[in-house]
């Protein structure tokens, strides 16, 4: 029995390694919605000596330092919550407002996977 429990305790902690690693990955992105959104975002990745923090363009003050296990969640739930304000989707149009309410980027949803993207990473319906 006690021949087994090294392989046993190597099988558990890289079991929950991998479960680790499955939940803390992003959301998948479609790279040309989110490449012209990106800009307009008032939210941004700094890096640190100890991660990455998530810092704002319009807010010096504002810095979440979330674990890295929760970094791209957290990242991601307040480009939702920005993005109910600051997107406005008519048809297949997405229009992109920044915080002065002028229209930041125009782009328009070319198949199926973008608008299925933006309904659901951003949250935002025709």
């Amino acid at each position: 029995m006690s021949k087994y429990l090294p392989f046993a305790l190597f099988a558990a902690f890289f079991f929950a390694a991998l479960v680790a690693f499955m939940q803390s990955r992003p959301t998948p992105k479609n790279a040309r919605i989110y490449r012209t959104v990106k800009p307009c975002s008032p939210y941004y990745l700094k890096q640190r000596l100890g991660g990455l923090s998530i810092r704002s363009k319009t807010d010096p003050s504002f810095k979440l330092e979330p674990d890295n296990a929760e970094l791209f969640h957290t990242l991601e739930a307040l480009e939702k919550k920005w993005a109910k304000k600051a997107m406005k989707r008519h048809g297949d149009t997405l229009i992109v407002y920044d915080v002065n309410g002028t229209i930041c980027a125009e782009i328009t949803l070319q198949n199926d996977d973008e608008r299925a993207f933006v309904n659901n990473y951003y949250g935002v319906t025709p």
